[in-house]
Parts: structure tokens; C-alpha cells; sequence
């Protein structure tokens, strides 16, 4: 009977061993690529190409933006800025950190406000939605650059884009993945750092 019990342990830990072998192999990438300058500009490219499309939307198809769309522009702007950065500053250790944290946090903002847009287009959720985007009267960006962040409409159905996926369900679906993805690199990066200091300190 123990043997039984040994061959299953045995068994167990193979297993194991196996599953952490595997899941080492994705974690050695993630741990160097917040070092790849083109990690830093996928970020930046893909915040870019989301307002292009945003643009086109609101001038060729005439499709408004309300202010919830706005603010989501703010955020995506401010993702494009610290992807930026973290291009130039990206082999700095903890500037590096600090830029992939500022990314994580912006993932949770972008899912905060799609998940508004997508509840006020579903039904599922009841909010004001004037014409007030909440900004400080001294970052009056709308004066400044109203052809992006003037608020034209009040919130309700967003425009379908392929296969009748509307804009706030791409919205929603690209903010969980980048928070995702985010959490992924900077989780996998911090291991390797702690790691690293442990080995360091030991010697």
C-alpha cells in the first residue's frame, strides 16, 4: 500500500515539476520584455492607431463622441505618453517599474470607462452623462485641442465597427486584455528582480 501511495507521490511531483518548468519558459520572455524598446512602442502604436480610428469615426462616419468617449481618449493619450517614456527610460530598473505600473494603472482606468460606456449603450447601467468631462478649469484640454477631446453628444449607442461588434465592446474586450498583459510583464519582471536581490544578498 505505501508503495502505491510512493508511486503516486512520485507521480505528483513529476507532474509538478513539469507544470513549473513550463510556466518558467513563458516567464523568462516577460522578464525581458519591458527591456525591448519595441515593447514600449507597441504600447505607444497601438494607443496611437485607437485615436486615428476614434478621429475617423467622429469625421468621416460623423459618429459624435460623448464624454465618456472623451475620457477614454484621455486615457488612451496618457498610455501613448508613458509608453514614451518608458521607450527612453526603459533600462533604468525602477523608472522602468514605475512605467510599467503607470501602464497597469491606465488598463484599470480604460476597463472602468468602457465598462460605463458598454453599460450605458446595454442598459445595464444609469449615469449622468452630460456634456461635463470632470477636468480641473486649469487642464482645459478641450479648448486646447477641441477637434480631439470637445465633447459633441450625450452618451448612448456607440458605432458597430466588424461582425457587430460595437465600439464599446472592442473597448472593453482591448482594456481587460491590456490590463492582462500588463499585469503579466510587471508580475513576471518583479520576480525576477526579488529573485535577483535574493541571489545578491545570499553572496
Amino acid at each position: 500500500m505505501r508503495s502505491v501511495h510512493l508511486i503516486f507521490l512520485m507521480q505528483y511531483a513529476d507532474n509538478a515539476v513539469m507544470k513549473i518548468n513550463a510556466a518558467m519558459k513563458i516567464l523568462k520572455p516577460l522578464q525581458k520584455l519591458s527591456l525591448s524598446p519595441w515593447y514600449w512602442l507597441g504600447y505607444a502604436l497601438g494607443g496611437i492607431s485607437l485615436l486615428c480610428v476614434a478621429l475617423i469615426y467622429q469625421y468621416v462616419f460623423e459618429e459624435l463622441p460623448c464624454v465618456v468617449c472623451i475620457q477614454i481618449r484621455l486615457w488612451i493619450s496618457l498610455l501613448v505618453m508613458v509608453s514614451l517614456a518608458g521607450f527612453f527610460l526603459r533600462k533604468k530598473l525602477w523608472a522602468n517599474q514605475a512605467m510599467q505600473l503607470g501602464i497597469v494603472l491606465i488598463s484599470a482606468g480604460l476597463i472602468e470607462r468602457s465598462y460605463l460606456l458598454l453599460g450605458t449603450e446595454k442598459g445595464f447601467v444609469f449615469a449622468d452623462c452630460g456634456f461635463n468631462t470632470g477636468l480641473p478649469s486649469w487642464f482645459a484640454i478641450e479648448q486646447w485641442l477641441p477637434w480631439m477631446y470637445q465633447v459633441e453628444t450625450s452618451c448612448g449607442y456607440t458605432p458597430e465597427l466588424l461582425l457587430g461588434v460595437t465600439m464599446a465592446e472592442m473597448l472593453m474586450l482591448i482594456s481587460v486584455g491590456l490590463a492582462v498583459w500588463s499585469v503579466s510583464v510587471i508580475g513576471a519582471s518583479l520576480k525576477k528582480i526579488i529573485r535577483e536581490n535574493r541571489v545578491d544578498w545570499t553572496q
